[in-house]
Formats: structure tokens, sequence, C-alpha cells
């Protein structure tokens, strides 16, 4: 992550801006005062966030100093100390909210994301989130999936072209909708087709797919269907299933796929709980 990019900036701004408003009129008690504090994690998890945090404070006050104590991605305990802060008490207080915000956002994705990452160990596949993200914060939150283990999709619709019910309708099937995007696409990019029975599928493979989403088959379905497609692309495909339960990760990992995708990181998972503590 490029923590120097402007889009981050950008977001910075209309976080601080979002709470902060006229200005913290708690501020006035504080004028003149220099203060230290520090952050605690209240739940076992993975953290993330920290560089994040570390730009925010300073962005609302140059004085403020941020000193990391744990990586993004790395297990923490009830009671572990995450990192310390030092600057003028306005600063650490106005930031606090927006920061453990963030922070607590970020760190349960990325505790979600580990815990179904870990289902996978030893299988092979990975795990890869989707675009049910929160608008404003897809960066972020596809960060915390990678801090977690897994990996990303797509950022966004101009990073591949995923060919789904609708596209194959109007464009008059799978073959005729994979040519027109590989001959009119104004860059170069993957095509993924979305399949929801066997034959289409082996109709994706045989027009040139780069990948085939494989929605809503059973580990039984695709034991039959994975040797057929392989055969079908001796050059490679990637396959990929989808509309999968987290209590159903470990069946799915031995069809012979590639990855499993899911949104359960994003939409299932509960802030980690951190607390702030002045000194």
């Amino acid at each position: 992550m490029d923590w120097q990019a402007p889009a981050i900036s950008r977001a910075l701004d209309r976080w601080l801006d979002e709470d902060i408003g006229r200005g913290d009129l708690t501020a006035i008690a504080l004028q003149g005062q220099h203060a230290a504090a520090h952050w605690l994690a209240k739940q076992s998890g993975h953290f993330c966030g920290g560089p994040l945090v570390q730009k925010l404070f300073e962005r609302l006050d140059p004085a403020c100093k941020v000193q990391l104590l744990v990586a993004d991605g790395e297990p923490v305990q009830p009671g572990q100390r995450l990192l310390e802060l030092e600057g003028p008490a306005t600063a650490l207080v106005a930031g606090e909210r927006t920061a453990l915000n963030l922070a607590m956002r970020l760190s349960g994705i990325a505790t979600a994301t580990g815990e179904l990452v870990a289902q996978l160990d030893g299988t092979g596949v990975r795990l890869a989130d989707t675009r049910k993200t929160t608008p404003g914060l897809r960066l972020f939150e596809k960060y915390a999936v990678r801090c977690g283990g897994g990996i990303n999709h797509r950022m966004g619709l101009d990073d591949a072209a995923m060919l789904k019910e609708n596209h194959l309708a109007w464009a008059g099937g799978i073959t005729a909708a994979i040519d027109v995007v590989r001959l009119q696409a104004p860059w170069p990019c993957r095509v993924i087709v979305e399949a929801e029975t066997g034959d289409q599928a082996c109709e994706a493979v045989q027009a040139g797919a780069d990948g085939v989403l494989l929605d809503e088959f059973s580990p039984e379905q695709l034991q039959a269907l994975v040797p057929r497609l392989r055969q079908l692309a001796p050059g490679g495909v990637v396959l990929e299933a989808s509309g999968v339960q987290p209590e159903q990760l470990r069946a799915f990992a031995t069809t012979g796929i590639d990855l499993i995708s899911t949104s359960a990181p994003m939409t299932r998972s509960r802030w980690l709980d951190l607390s702030m503590r002045f000194s």
C-alpha cells in the first residue's frame, strides 16, 4: 500500500472533516496541553490499520508522533499494547474516534479473513475477496483482506471483465461476449465468465476465457467438472468457486479449484474492539 498516495490524503481529509466539522468544541479546555496515549487490544485477532492511523494523526497535526508496536496483519491478544502516541492534546482527542473506527473496521476484516484462510491451510487454494465493499473504503478494506492472508480479486470494473448472466444474455451468448471484449476492450484485460452450469463452464473455457467463476456448484459437482475443464484448457485457466458458505471451505478446496471468492470478511465480520488510553 502506498500510504503517500494523494487519494489517501484526500480520504483522510474527508474523514476528519466529517467528525470535526467546524471544530472540536472541547478543544478550548485543552489548549497548550501536550499529551501521551496508547492503544490496547480488547479482543484477540489480527491488527490492521497502523500506518493509516499514523498518517491520520500526522495529517491532523504534524506535531503528533505515532510509534507502531504491532505490524499490520500480526495477531494480537487482549491487553496487548498496539501503538503509542504523543502530541498536542487537542489533536489526540480530535483524531481518536476516526482513527479507532478505521482500525477496528479493518482489523475486523483482517481477523475474519485470517480465520477463513486458516481453513484452507495446506490445500493450495487461495481465498479471494469480491466487490462487496463499503463505498469509499474499498482500497482499505481490500488491503485488510491481504493483511489477513487473502488476495484481492477485481479492484473495480476496469480491472478485469467479468461476464455474468445479464452480459451473456444481452451480448448473444458466452462466445460472442468474450469475442467482443477481446476485440474492443481499450486495454488488455483478463476475461472471466460466471458459469451456472457445466455446459456454460466448458463453453467459456473453449472460447478462451482466462477464468471461470463456478457459481452455486456443489463440491460433488465440481469434483466431476474440474477435470473436464482442465482437459479443455491445457494452457491453464483459473477456476474459482463462489457462493460458498464459510463452513464449506474445506470441502470445496479438495475439488481441484484455484480460488474461493467470498464477501464474508466484508459483510459478516465484526469490528475488533480496540481502545485508546491517555497516559
